[in-house]
């Protein structure tokens, strides 16, 4: 075997090294810091404030405040809600000052863990938020309304970082490749074998990488002297039988897809099939559990309501329980899902409506639609001659529009011919022909 490549003690991880040094670079969160969105138009005018990143292990909360602070030409101090106490913060808090009196330059305090300070420990950081001693970014992975104090919440923002998806990975998967720092010239991995790591992953980038490392030095030098990293390095760095995914051809997305379509076909053994051979073949179950969610809303939707329940109710189990005992309940909600009336009415309605608003105007919200909390919004109209619903007969404001003039009467959801959606179309009907005939329709066609 060849000699390791990160043997040098003074060689840092493949995940420090790969750290993104702008915006562009970062991966993932494009809610939040795409072209165009209000906290990355903050970050590139300099105008930082204190925030709570809040999302699950490796999606970038660490790499993320890193960033803020190269960009805000910051000091970067960080304390983990684990090891530190207040004597800890006090000390931060000091050198804070320090650097702000004597060299004019900010701070950027990143906590991890914050949820795990008690009450008295969140309280301490609060006076130097305030009097801007430094920038606080709090990192947790747990839900901050439960679990951080109302006062700290209050003097910062909440954004929720999501799981990357495996596009993400392989993203930086391929970029690490590429890259001088990565491992560019150094290793050759297949585009099977990073779709394996992708997977495997679970949505945690820094696993994805610490994954592709571990493999990288256990992989034996091919004949250009780099090394190749195979299903079986895998299956020794993961301890799980990645083989099975690739067995007759069948890589680990053909197999997905193959669960997928028996679903949307209706064939419950088919669909049963695929989905004994993920989880014999290593798959994280929590990941089938998630495609099952979103089978339940894309092909069946409103044709069956229970079936997005069954589905939550089949990763609820899995997450209690785990393999084996909550693979019978992935099971029971794969079989039902296949048998359940089929529709796409959601899934298109959502689609269509999406491309309208990223194609279109941002149309303002009607005045009689909007809310009215001050005496100045109630005196420049807003709210104005708003039909309650429940005041109207049967509970519907018959001729009334929600949605802008400009776009009055566009459809977005047609119910199919199938299951419960049967029953939602003919109500549809209903309330459609109730606005047609009604003498107080909010926009007359004359006016339209």
């Amino acid at each position: 075997m060849q000699d390791s490549l990160f043997v040098d003690a003074g060689f840092e991880p493949l995940a420090a090294r790969m750290r993104p040094g702008s915006l562009d670079d970062y991966v993932g969160q494009a809610h939040l810091v795409g072209p165009g969105k209000p906290l990355r138009r903050a970050i590139e005018q300099e105008q930082l404030h204190s925030m709570v990143l809040w999302g699950p292990p490796g999606v970038g909360k660490t790499t993320f405040a890193r960033l803020l602070a190269n960009v805000g030409n910051l000091s970067f101090e960080t304390l983990s809600a684990v090891l530190s106490g207040v004597k800890d913060i006090r000390a931060v808090v000091d050198r804070a000052k320090l650097r702000k009196h004597s060299e004019s330059r900010g701070t950027l305090l990143f906590v991890d863990e914050v949820h795990r300070f008690n009450r008295s420990q969140q309280d301490a950081f609060l006076p130097h938020i305030e009097d801007g001693t430094f920038i606080f970014v709090g990192a947790t992975t747990e839900n901050p309304s439960f679990e951080l104090n109302s006062a700290l919440l209050s003097r910062t923002r909440v954004y929720v970082l999501k799981q990357l998806g495996e596009q993400d990975i392989l993203m930086l998967l391929r970029r690490v490749l590429e890259a001088p720092e990565g491992l560019a010239g150094r290793v050759v991995v297949s585009d099977e074998v990073l779709g394996l790591i992708a997977g495997a992953a679970g949505g945690d980038a820094r696993r994805a990488l610490n994954v592709l490392e571990v493999g990288a030095d256990l992989a034996e030098p091919d004949d250009t002297g780099a090394a190749r990293i195979t299903p079986q390095n895998l299956e020794m760095v993961l301890q799980t039988s990645l083989r099975r995914f690739d067995k007759g051809g069948d890589i680990f997305y053909d197999q997905i897809s193959a669960l997928h379509k028996s679903v949307r076909g209706s064939d419950p053994d088919g669909s049963l099939y695929w989905l004994c051979r993920m989880l014999e073949g290593g798959c994280d179950p929590l990941y089938v559990a998630r495609r099952l969610v979103r089978i339940a809303s894309e092909d069946i939707g409103n044709a069956d309501p229970r079936a997005l329940r069954l589905a939550l109710d089949a990763w609820d189990a899995q997450e209690r329980l785990g393999s084996p005992e909550g693979d019978l309940a992935l099971a029971q909600a794969v079989t039902y899902l296949a048998l359940a009336p089929k529709s796409i009415g959601v899934y298109q309605a959502f689609n269509r409506c999406m491309a309208d608003i990223r194609n279109e105007p941002d149309y303002e919200v009607p005045v009689h639609l909007r809310n009215a909390p001050t005496k100045l919004l109630k005196s420049l109209g807003h709210g104005d001659d708003y039909r309650y619903a429940h005041d109207e007969p049967g509970a519907f404001a018959a001729g009334e529009c929600y949605l802008p003039e400009a776009i009055q009467g566009r459809r977005y959801y047609q119910p199919v011919n199938r299951g419960l959606e049967i029953k939602l179309a003919d109500k549809r009907a209903r309330l459609d022909e109730m606005n047609r005939s009604s003498d107080r329709q909010r926009y007359p066609p004359d006016k339209g």
